[in-house]
């Protein structure tokens, strides 16, 4: 058993690339191997600005003997068989094997050296790799056929236990050295195998382990801020991102000029992280502080003073763009700047983002003056909706896009515009993802909700729906972040009346139907995000088919108290109650009618018993009941008699944990009837009238849920 040691130099890998790299060198290993008959066990892969890495460990010498196996004609075939048979597998007859009067030629195919299987695996994989972007380059590049990689192939190690696994592609032939740092330690480093690479490389300045790296830059980066009495701005991002920039790190700190802190913080961070890919650092009350954390790749002999100096210098010179940017935006109103926006086109059919916003205007204005947004000022959200976009055309977003939003709630703040205003326009776009803060101000409830259902309306309207994996428009993301903020802020919106006004007024055939399809998008959006927090679908197919339900917080609010129930003794057996009494009704093909009990009196008890078995409550046409109930039959109607007008009335108040509370008293009357009663009896009076209590029972069940759709 050796280990085995592949590594792939080349000049810099760009960092986004590494870890695709690493998952794909892995892979393609795996499939060589795998086709050679070569077990793999551990693996461990590598990346660095200049190599990708690979240590497998324990492989064989060799791979097994296999016997293969070939199944021919029947003994005494015609002549023919045999001889194309013969002549197929190259043997004679007396080399073949005869089992049940079958005739098999049997091949012994001795194992190859795994060395030989690596030695032409290693070019196949080179060749296959499939980088995001490629090249090719010397002369051999005005050839088509010749090697691409994502950029020069310099070096190969491959080594298997201390043997080098000799091999060769487009002029690179395999050997033991390799180089260390570019800088530290340019010169060649020869390996003895996988047992000294990585130390070896550690010794040439090389942390080849990009994982250890990365801990590095983390550590070592917060040790910098610290030591100025700073908190360094945690960034996993970055962090992965300088680690596949270096092969030595170092993290250092510098200042900037206190000066610039006058820009937006949002600004500089990312001004420092796009452009320069440096940490900024807060100070002790949790401002910005006029510090970053940039990531030398040498250890310098200085400590590092002239890599800050530089560093601060290019620095300097982008918050300069940026504090331009800031200062030139501010000159020109928001309202101004809204007016450029009839130049932009939102969508072709569409038109402008002009066009978006007032359509958006007018829909957060309505949202607020109908009390759909509680609290909310219709004067304001119009003025927040006609100002959302207007950043879109300043230079600031110009420059960095991911500041949209931000930037205008920023120039709306400092122009004096209310706050309210100014909050709308910067969280308009909330939430844009998983985990991000949902909005509750009312102002920017109704500006969000405006912005999303028009996206949603106007789409849907156009035949722009959603396909299979296909969402250009992001159509998913908003019905997300509708459901999310309705529910955030627990808005009682009745989507039939709120849907077809974001989409056209006077509403229409057309509009309608548009309104409906958004409706159900919404419900499916509702049953993915509930099931990742755990809420069962089934559950809310259970609700929402009852029909007539707009209001999501009120839907939920069913929904939660129903998953409650059933997870207890009594739902579980009350749903398997009524999943027996539908069961029966469907085998009967049992049709409510009006079956009423008039008050009769048992002359023993004293107790007197009425039923209409009407799934509607109806009473008219009621048949006499000719004989007397047995008692859980009794039992069955009475809890019947006050567990429905009571789940009714829970529901109606929308307290729905009173109203399964209501159904639990169901469930021992139920499950006693089916243990003491038959339904099916020969008299058909009887018959039919319990047939009508198991309707009665079933409809009392789905003034709370459709239990038909629960699983289970």
């Amino acid at each position: 058993m050796s280990d085995f040691l592949l590594e792939l130099r080349c000049e810099e890998v760009p960092a986004r690339m590494q870890a695709g790299a690493r998952e794909t060198l892995e892979k393609l290993l795996r499939k060589e191997l795998d086709a050679a008959g070569l077990p793999l066990g551990a693996l461990t892969v590598w990346s660095t600005p200049r190599r990708l890495a690979l240590i497998a460990r324990d492989l064989p010498d060799a791979t097994a003997a296999v016997s293969e196996e070939l199944k021919g004609p029947r003994v005494g075939a015609p002549p023919q068989a045999l001889e194309g048979f013969l002549r197929k597998t190259g043997l004679s007859e007396e080399q073949l094997t005869e089992r049940d009067g079958v005739l098999y030629a049997v091949t012994e195919k001795p194992g190859r050296a795994t060395r030989d299987v690596l030695a032409e695996a290693i070019p196949a994989i080179i060749r296959a790799f499939p980088w995001p972007k490629s090249q090719r380059w010397g002369a051999a590049s005005l050839r088509s056929e010749s090697l691409r990689w994502v950029r020069p192939l310099s070096g190969i190690v491959a080594i298997l236990g201390e043997d080098l696994i000799d091999c060769e592609i487009g002029g690179i032939t395999s050997g033991y050295a390799t180089r260390g740092h570019r800088f530290h330690a340019p010169g060649e480093i020869t390996i003895g195998g996988a047992h000294d690479y990585a130390q070896k490389l550690r010794l040439a300045h090389v942390i080849v382990d990009h994982a250890e790296r990365q801990d590095l830059i983390r550590a070592k980066a917060k040790e910098a801020a610290a030591a100025e009495g700073l908190l360094q701005v945690e960034d996993e991002g970055l962090v992965i991102e300088n680690a596949g920039l270096t092969e030595w790190p170092v993290p250092l700190l510098g200042r900037f000029d206190a000066a610039f802190l006058d820009v937006p913080p949002e600004v500089i961070q990312l001004t420092a992280r796009t452009n320069q890919k440096y940490f900024v650092c807060n100070d002790s009350a949790g401002s910005l502080a006029n510090a970053f954390v940039c990531t030398a790749n040498i250890a310098a002999s200085d400590g590092g003073a002239e890599i800050v100096n530089g560093n601060r210098k290019v620095l300097a010179a982008r918050l300069s763009d940026a504090r331009f940017f800031w200062e030139q935006d501010r000159k020109v109103p928001l309202a101004e700047q809204a007016r450029k926006l009839s130049r932009i086109t939102f969508h072709e059919k569409l038109g402008t983002v002009a066009d978006k916003v007032e359509r958006v205007a007018k829909l957060a204005e309505w949202l607020a003056s109908e009390g759909i947004v509680p609290g909310c000022d219709p004067a304001l959200a119009r003025q927040a909706a006609e100002l959302c976009k207007a950043d879109l055309v300043t230079e600031m977003v110009g420059e960095f896009p991911e500041l949209q939003g931000l930037m205008g709630g920023y120039y709306a703040r400092a122009e004096g515009l209310p706050d309210a205003v100014a909050d709308a326009i910067r969280d308009h776009y909330k939430p844009v993802g998983q985990g991000d803060n949902v909005p509750t101000a009312p102002v920017t409830v109704a500006v969000s909700l405006a912005d999303k259902l028009d996206t949603l309306g106007q789409f849907f309207h156009s035949d722009m729906k959603p396909s299979g994996s296909k969402d250009p428009f992001a159509l998913r993301r908003a019905g997300i972040s509708v459901i999310s903020q309705v529910l955030a802020a627990k808005l009682r919106a009745p989507l039939f009346e709120v849907l077809p006004s974001c989409i056209g007024i006077p509403s229409n055939t057309a509009v309608k139907l548009t309104a409906n399809q958004v409706f159900e998008f919404l419900i499916d959006r509702l049953k993915v995000q509930q099931r990742e927090a755990g809420v069962r679908h089934d559950l809310i197919d259970a609700v929402f088919a009852l029909g007539g339900e707009d209001d999501l917080v009120r839907l939920l609010a069913r929904v939660h108290a129903l998953q409650a129930f059933i997870g207890t003794e009594d739902g579980t057996n009350l749903l398997s109650g009524y999943k027996r009494a539908a069961n029966i009704l469907k085998k009967e093909d049992y049709e409510p009618t009006s079956v009423r009990v008039e008050r009769s009196r048992d002359t023993e008890s004293g107790i007197s018993t009425s039923l209409d078995a009407n799934a509607e409550g109806d009473v008219e046409g009621a048949i006499q009941l000719s004989y007397m109930p047995e008692k859980a039959e009794k039992a069955l109607i009475d809890a019947l008699g006050q567990a429905g007008p009571r789940a009714a009335a829970a529901v109606e108040q929308e307290d729905f944990a009173g109203a399964m509370a209501a159904l639990a008293s169901l469930r021992g009357p139920i499950d006693q009837f089916f243990e003491d009663v038959t339904v099916n009896d020969a008299d058909p009076a009887k018959r039919l009238y319990r047939l009508g209590l198991l309707a009665r029972f079933r409809a009392a069940v789905h003034g709370v849920a459709d239990f038909s759709r629960i699983e289970g």
